[in-house]
């Protein structure tokens, strides 16, 4: 089958579409004929070397957690999904033609694969630090880098519990997030004046998606430490935030996502397509960041 790897760690340049073995579904899994892959931040730290202390990479190496696709293989144990159900959900190697996912969710019929692959990182982090920063409904919740996946996420999810949400993102996003429910702004100097004057009852949580340095300032807004939640910024618990970097409810939240976009309240559209051979632009875009949605990787 075709698949991207790499054989060293480096920018994108060191991708290659080549042809594997394909994988097989282990007990507790799944294999899915692949129909898009989602692109994640992830995805790019770890090809680059970024994530190599802590998780070391063995050569050669696939990419990919995130995809969309049609169950074709059952492993030992698994109930609940047949060969031919179309399904969502993370796994290992995504960006190839089979998968094997470790967890997922029947995918609705009026959710496209494309948009569907997009999903599951993005939805599992946003419901984790949301429950993990504790905002309640009623209150006010700030996210800093709103308009990409995670952060879209974070909005409608924030909204659908009964917040309002003041999202950061750039001059072009800002029509973007007000569609998702979101009061918007912009980031940069002036950040802690522009919020409050949009929320002179003030900021009760926080959420730094960019990792772009504004922890102090987020602090300060909610004038609570304990309620600022960054996945991106590693010097947060020096300031005596937190930082979250993972969880095991990726299953629930998948449900939770076919939920919530079956009743028309989550809808994270996809920016741009790529296709198998172009997965170093689309990591690339990735890595430049200021998307609006997801990009995603087509398979067939």
């Amino acid at each position: 089958m075709k698949a991207v790897q790499y054989s060293e760690h480096g920018g994108p340049e060191v991708l290659a579409l080549v042809d594997v073995p394909e994988p097989h579904a282990g007990p507790g899994q799944v294999r899915v004929a692949v129909r898009a892959a989602g692109v994640n931040g992830i995805d790019w730290k770890i090809r680059a070397g970024y994530m190599s202390k802590m998780r070391p990479t063995p050569f050669p190496a696939g990419t990919g957690m995130d995809a969309a696709g049609v169950v074709d293989e059952v492993g030992d144990g698994v109930t609940g999904v047949a060969v031919g159900d179309e399904v969502f959900g993370s796994g290992v190697d995504t960006y190839a033609e089979y998968a094997v996912l470790t967890n997922w969710a029947v995918k609705p019929t009026e959710l496209s694969f494309d948009e569907a692959a997009g999903y599951p990182i993005p939805v599992e982090t946003a419901i984790r630090i949301l429950d993990l920063v504790g905002a309640a409904a009623g209150q006010t919740l700030l996210v800093s880098g709103a308009a990409g996946g995670v952060g879209s996420a974070a909005v409608q999810i924030a909204r659908q519990r009964g917040l309002t949400v003041i999202g950061t993102a750039g001059e072009k996003n800002q029509d973007y997030l007000r569609s998702l429910g979101a009061v918007a702004t912009t980031y940069g100097p002036g950040l802690v004046e522009r919020v409050r004057a949009l929320a002179p009852a003030g900021i009760d949580a926080a959420l730094d998606i960019a990792g772009s340095g504004v922890i102090p300032e987020l602090i300060e807004l909610t004038g609570e430490p304990a309620k600022v939640v960054s996945i991106a910024d590693f010097t947060a618990p020096e300031h005596g935030a937190q930082v979250s970097t993972g969880g095991d409810g990726h299953a629930a939240a998948f449900a939770e996502a076919a939920r919530l976009f079956s009743e028309g309240a989550l809808r994270l559209p996809v920016a741009k397509t790529y296709q198998l051979a172009e997965a170093a632009d689309a990591q690339n875009a990735s890595a430049a960041g200021h998307i609006a949605g997801r990009a995603v990787i087509t398979v067939a």
